[in-house]
């Protein structure tokens, strides 16, 4: 039951939000004299006022009233801000439970400590201004507006005891990702999983204009909170005294309804009965810059966007905001907050929970302090077989992997039907192959069934919604809250959620610098349905610009992989389940194509990063080269391997070197990614002198940018997607593109160091092919025999 909110618990939560607030001003805009010990002069003003006033007031509030609820009902829960420019709230918030000095030990709790506070806010060698992954307690920076409720449902998942709070802005619900995760009910299952209860936070207003929801009328937004399967409740005004009793009492309901679905999911036995919950929101209208200046220059500024940023811009040359600055701050009674060495007064401190349960301290956001190492079977199981000779069996790819992530399900699958481990996919995981995962669990969806429905239920674990958006954050916000898993997506739909990734990247930098923060599964990623192989589909669906996006990002965070077959393919999951703090990207094509290596090999050359194919080269092993003939990516080592073989067969004195690259990475100095090959290794492999022709998976100008430095670059010759494409047979995909087999072999012809006889017969060879192959796919509709059949044939 709920304790009543009497007046003494409203004069107590008045007088910690008024603390809250005034540490929120003073980071924006004090660099000394942190407490008025005497009136406010210029040089107390920063140099520059950086920051955002207008959410903040209100997240405090919420954040005071939620601690309430958890001292009452020792309850778990973690805090997830959408207005992520409250970031000096939730700074503010995280000093006064203490926890900020427990993890940044020079930010002291007396006056000294407030003045640091202050000085590094949005300073050189400071802080963001955001909720960013150095304040205590985030895991949701906020920046880039859209994710707040996708990442706290990904966090609630598998975490069956722990309540998020997740505010959104009222701008925030304006973009695409944001309105499609109203659609969490659809998803969230209360017998295993947590709760996330969205606040709308209603102030009106975005940076610069009003925001839509802001100025719709309560029953539109109601009406449209139960059309995606809340139970909403509103809770307005600007009076403090009024609005805190009545959004107290909104959440103490909200809670006791989650914990009713909760019991009622729980003490039943047997699968979760299938329909969608009615999960309880609130709707929070108060005044943006809430308690700040109400007017300024004879503008109105409380209430409206003049309120979002900073509210007096010029205290440090006008005196008459100067004075304003200071009655507003003196507004909130420092004296009694904080005693004669600038502690926050007993009472005060009293408020916040203890240890864990403050949800600045709460292990729920900082994942590390709650991940287990997941039990991975051993891999020779799932091996592929070569069937005793190399490139002739045919396998698709991604299966084995999925084999795997079957067996993982099963391991780590709870008798609550939670589990560590999911798979999050945009409606393709059979697509990509990797549906044996469909042998111990389905795909997870709460509303109500039809009798062919396959594969899904109210218990499935493999997430699986049409959004980009959604599986990718769900899954970042599972892995920061602790657990693991596998985001699986068509490579060129990737882009959609590609400024996701970025962000996560920059976290996971970050967080590598704060001993405090505990390293976190890896976010995987899978890009299947590649730019070579969409045969059904059309240039829209080619497009390889992930690798571009994240590849220039941090060095100790980023990790590209292109596998040539299964067996490095399945080495690669395997060791992406196992790494922490790292972003992995690995693109691989789910057809079937040729298998090159035994399990042995894949594992000895995904950890070498790229090495020589000696049973796929010509001539004396150790010496120089003619030409290099190199490959990243599946179709692209089949067409190298088929130019290579061409080759052989008809320039057998032409002495050739094969090279695959597997890691990306391994291509850059060693000084500039921990995976990089030291220049003598790298000229070791690809000589220092001999042209290389290199077929590549994305677009060419990835591996220049690569290997810029490196002894004579120029030697390099790179042939990838060039942004030519359509619905087409596989072959005149890499024909288009110019890598065919016969495109590499006359970029070899006009590359190598030495002609040998037969030079000329193999050029007009490889333009006859190519012209028979223009006839051919017009007559037939598909490629010819010779091409679509080929199998590697030397040894």
């Amino acid at each position: 039951m709920t304790t009543p909110y009497d007046e003494h618990a409203l004069r107590d939560d008045l007088r910690w939000w008024a603390a809250a607030n005034y540490l929120t001003v003073g980071q924006i805009y004090l660099q000394s004299n942190p407490l008025l010990r005497r009136p406010l002069t210029p040089g107390d003003i920063k140099p520059r006022l950086l920051g955002h006033w207008g959410t903040s007031p209100g997240l405090s509030m919420i954040y005071a009233l939620v601690n309430r609820r958890i001292k009452e009902t020792d309850s778990d829960w973690l805090y997830v801000t959408g207005p992520g420019h409250g970031g000096p709230a939730l700074v503010a918030s995280a000093w006064l439970e203490g926890t900020y000095h427990e993890v940044y030990p020079r930010i002291g709790t007396d006056e000294e400590g407030v003045l640091r506070l202050f000085r590094q806010f949005s300073s050189p060698g400071g802080i963001p201004s955001h909720v960013s992954v150095q304040t205590p307690g985030s895991i949701h920076e906020g920046g880039e507006l859209g994710y707040a409720l996708v990442h706290a449902a990904g966090a609630a998942f598998d975490h069956p005891n722990l309540v998020v709070a997740c505010v959104v802005g009222d701008g925030e619900a304006e973009t695409g990702p944001l309105s499609a995760s109203w659609r969490l009910p659809t998803y969230l299952n209360p017998r295993r999983d947590g709760a996330v209860l969205p606040i709308l936070h209603l102030n009106g207003y975005k940076i610069a204009g009003p925001t839509v929801m802001g100025r719709d009328d309560d029953e539109d937004n109601l009406a449209y909170l139960r059309s995606q399967g809340w139970d909403p409740v509103v809770v307005e005004g600007d009076d403090p005294t009024e609005v805190f009793p009545a959004f107290y009492a909104a959440l103490s309901a909200a809670h006791e309804r989650i914990v009713a679905l909760q019991e009622e999911a729980r003490a039943v036995a047997g699968p979760t009965t299938p329909g969608r919950r009615s999960w309880p929101a609130i709707i929070l209208r108060t005044p943006k810059g809430w308690t700040g200046p109400k007017e300024v220059d004879g503008r109105k500024i409380e209430g409206t966007n003049l309120a979002h940023q900073v509210p007096l811009s010029g205290v440090k040359e006008n005196p008459e905001h100067l004075r304003m600055l200071e009655e507003w701050m003196r507004s909130y009674h420092p004296e009694e907050l904080f005693d004669a060495e600038g502690r926050l007064v007993p009472d005060l401190r009293a408020l916040s929970p203890d240890g864990d349960k403050r949800m600045s301290a709460t292990p729920y956001a900082n994942g590390g302090r709650l991940r287990t190492d997941l039990p991975l079977p051993g891999l020779p199981a799932y091996e592929v077989d070569l069937g005793g000779r190399r490139g002739t069996v045919w396998f698709e790819n991604t299966k084995s992997s999925g084999a795997l992530m079957r067996d993982v399900y099963a391991a780590t699958t709870t008798p609550d039907g939670g589990g560590t481990f999911r798979l999050f996919c945009p409606d393709e995981t059979a697509s990509n192959r990797l549906q044996d995962v469909f042998e111990v669990t389905e795909r997870c969806f709460m509303e109500h069934g039809e009798p062919w429905d396959s594969k899904i239920g109210p218990d499935g674990r493999v997430m699986e919604v049409l959004s980009e958006h959604l599986t990718q954050g769900w899954l970042e916000g599972y892995l920061l809250s602790g657990r693991h898993g596998f985001w699986a997506s068509y490579e060129a739909f990737a882009m959609v959620s590609a400024s996701m990734a970025v962000q996560h990247t920059k976290w996971l930098q970050h967080a590598q610098t704060l001993p405090w923060r505990a390293s976190v599964s890896s976010l995987n990623i899978l890009l299947t349905s590649t730019c070579w192989r969409n045969d059904h589909n059309g240039f829209s669906h080619q497009g390889p610009g992930l690798i571009d996006a994240l590849m220039p990002l941090s060095p100790q965070v980023v990790r590209v992989w292109l596998p040539p077959d299964a067996n490095t393919t399945l080495s690669i999951t395997d060791h992406c389940l196992r790494s922490k703090d790292h972003v992995n990207v690995v693109v691989v094509d789910k057809q079937k194509h040729l298998q090159y290596l035994t399990l042995d090999e894949a594992n000895e050359h995904c950890a070498a990063g790229a090495g020589v194919w000696e049973w796929a080269s010509n001539g004396p092993v150790g010496e120089t080269p003619d030409i290099v003939l190199a490959c990243a990516g599946d179709v692209p080592t089949q067409e190298a391997l088929a130019a290579a073989e061409l080759l052989r067969e008809r320039l057998p004195e032409l002495k050739v070197r094969f090279v695959n690259v597997v890691d990306l990475m391994a291509l850059l100095p060693e000084n500039d990614h921990p995976h990089g090959f030291a220049d003598s290794q790298f000229d070791e492999m690809f000589t220092a002198s001999t042209h290389v022709v290199f077929a590549f998976h994305g677009y060419p100008r990835a591996v220049h940018q690569l290997i810029h430095g490196r002894t004579n670059p120029g030697r390099f010759h790179v042939r990838g997607f060039s942004e030519q494409g359509t619905t087409t047979t596989p072959f005149d995909m890499v024909v288009l593109n110019r890598m065919s087999r016969f495109h590499l072999v006359k970029e070899v012809l006009r590359r190598a160091g030495r002609r040998v006889s037969g030079w000329d017969e193999l050029e007009d060879y490889c333009d006859q092919r190519l012209a028979e192959h223009h006839d051919y796919i017009r007559e037939h509709l598909e490629d010819l025999p010779d091409i679509s059949a080929w199998t590697w044939g030397s040894d």
